[in-house]
């Protein structure tokens, strides 16, 4: 056995910790003159600043006012049957802050008292009810996190590269966290005929919209959701109640949910046979395709995010799977001839959004950047011109092909497609 003196453990730990630094981090070299913002002492540090209560409702800082929601305004006829997307392209994390989460409508934003607000809950069902909120927020509740996305997203890009910006391609989406009852508890409550199917789920805006949902999956995880990140739900998502389906289309989520009705067979709204069916090449049309498929996308660079000069860089995006979790998301930086896994990074959950980065040192020379998903079903998000093979160019749903950005030399990003 050696009798030398055991090694200092500190200091090893730390020449290591600073050998790793350097070899992970080039330092910028020290300017040659000094830098007026760190010598010079700047205005809000030699003034008193605003009082705790001068906001009594937290806003962002004024410098990231940029950071909002946005329409394209000639997409539909008016703004109350309309949509705004997610500024995906500025955020980082899995979580979408409220005020930034996209809105579609059918009819504008539903002004809905809450304490006048009714969800009747009748058709095949041993006791018919009517509740108001205070009778649902006496109930067990749940806490869970999933992602929203709207089945007309990145709908424009089927004929091919549209919109130059990862906000208006895929920005119909949002991952919060619902506060809410358990559906399957309230229907059990209630007494289900065992001969019902289905589930009708209506909203008490002006569109009456409604659609049909298999009572298989309203027994299995949907919830009546009255709040979203710890707050009650914002108008625009519903408020005071929404209707919960994980991993399904945005459409079936009813927001100012009034009605949920029982029954043996699918009511077949408009919104499930002339919206919201799935256009083919032949003709025909695919019908019920509720869940939506494993799906990514490289936020940072993209069209609104402009890459930083050559040197390091830090690749990012989200990606998500109404199967099931996300497992491996790849990166490619020529237009995927080849591959590389992206590191995933921050909670892994079902049928919710995941963060990916991909960290590489960029010469300054052209890429085409793309981003692909696997979920835990081994499904693999397809390329465009794959499904444009089985789908054609006539529909405008479901589109989870991959996205493809060409980063120029000036970091300047733009919405391209390759063959």
């Amino acid at each position: 056995m050696s009798n030398s003196s055991p090694p200092d453990r500190h200091r090893l730990g730390r020449r290591a910790l600073v050998a790793a630094a350097a070899t992970t981090f080039a330092m910028p070299a020290t300017a040659a003159t000094p830098d007026p913002a760190i010598t010079t002492l700047p205005d809000w540090s030699q003034s008193l600043g605003d009082g705790v209560q001068a906001h009594p409702y937290g806003v962002p800082s004024p410098f990231e006012k940029h950071v909002i929601r946005r329409d394209v305004e000639w997409l539909t006829a008016g703004q109350q049957s309309s949509v705004n997307f997610t500024p995906i392209h500025a955020l980082d994390g899995t979580i979408t802050p409220n005020g930034l989460c996209f809105e579609r409508h059918h009819s504008g934003v539903a002004a809905v008292d809450p304490d006048q607000h009714r969800l009747m809950i009748h058709g095949m069902v041993a006791k018919p009810v009517v509740l108001t909120m205070q009778d649902l927020k006496r109930l067990p509740r749940s806490n869970r996190i999933y992602f929203l996305e709207c089945a007309a997203n990145s709908g424009m890009e089927w004929r091919g590269a549209q919109l130059n910006g990862a906000q208006f391609t895929h920005g119909m989406i949002h991952n919060v966290q619902y506060t809410g009852v358990s559906l399957r508890s309230v229907f059990e409550a209630l007494g289900i005929d065992p001969r019902a199917k289905w589930v009708m789920a209506e909203g008490a805006d002006a569109a009456g919209l409604n659609r049909s949902i298999p009572l298989a999956k309203a027994m299995d995880d949907c919830m009546l959701a009255f709040a979203m990140n710890g707050e009650a739900l914002r108008p625009e998502q519903g408020y005071p109640l929404r209707l919960v389906v994980p991993g399904w289309q945005g459409n079936m989520w009813v927001k100012w949910l009034r009605r949920l009705k029982i029954g043996d067979a699918p009511w077949e709204t408009r919104e499930e046979t002339s919206k919201y069916t799935d256009l083919l090449a032949d003709g025909r049309a695919r019908r019920s395709t509720f869940v939506m498929d494993a799906k990514s996308v490289i936020t940072s660079p993209s069209p609104q995010t402009a890459a930083s000069p050559k040197g390091q860089m830090v690749i990012s995006g989200i990606a998500w799977s109404g199967r099931g979790s996300v497992t491996r998301v790849d990166v490619s930086l020529d237009g995927g001839r080849n591959w590389q896994a992206a590191r995933i990074d921050g909670p892994v959950q079902s049928l919710a959004l995941v963060r990916f980065y991909a960290d590489i040192d960029w010469n300054g020379q052209e890429m085409l950047l793309q981003s692909r998903a696997q979920d835990s079903t081994g499904y693999l998000q397809p390329s465009k011109n794959d499904l444009r093979k089985i789908r054609g160019v006539n529909s405008i749903y479901h589109n989870n092909g991959i996205q493809t950005w060409l980063l120029r030399g000036d970091g300047i990003c733009e919405n391209v497609e390759v063959s």
